[in-house]
């Protein structure tokens, strides 16, 4: 059973960083494109950033484009997503997800292989 862990979420001023992980237990996690996803309270979850397999192709909500950075450490079976300005608005709990076919933004969280159960991040204004 592969299990996808997130960590490093927090409490953080506006204008504040935070770095999220998400450790994958699995032993091919080179061939796994991955994805965030976030779901602020009383909204829809929503994508938020993807990177392909080998990590030479991402792509990024428009929200978050400038400000958040996705990337992947095959050797660590870990993808992180840095979060630079952060605002308000990205108050959400962030979720990691995992699948073996390409993720795109319109990609449906629950039809995606693996998935994580998430980490609070609190942007206080």
């Amino acid at each position: 059973q592969v299990q996808l862990v997130e960590s490093g979420g927090g409490l953080v001023q506006a204008g504040g960083s935070l770095r999220l992980s998400c450790a994958a237990s699995v032993r091919t996690f080179s061939m796994y494109a991955m994805a965030w996803f976030r779901q602020a309270p009383e909204k829809e979850r929503e994508f938020v950033a993807t990177i392909t397999w080998g990590g030479g192709s991402t792509s990024y909500a428009d929200s978050v484009k400038g400000r958040f950075t996705i990337s992947k450490d095959n050797a660590k079976n870990t993808v992180y997503l840095q979060m630079n300005s952060l605002k308000p608005e990205d108050t959400a709990v962030y979720y990691c997800a995992a699948d073996t076919g390409r993720i795109a933004s319109y990609s449906d969280f629950y039809g995606l292989r693996y998935r994580g159960e998430g980490t609070l991040v609190t942007v206080s204004s």
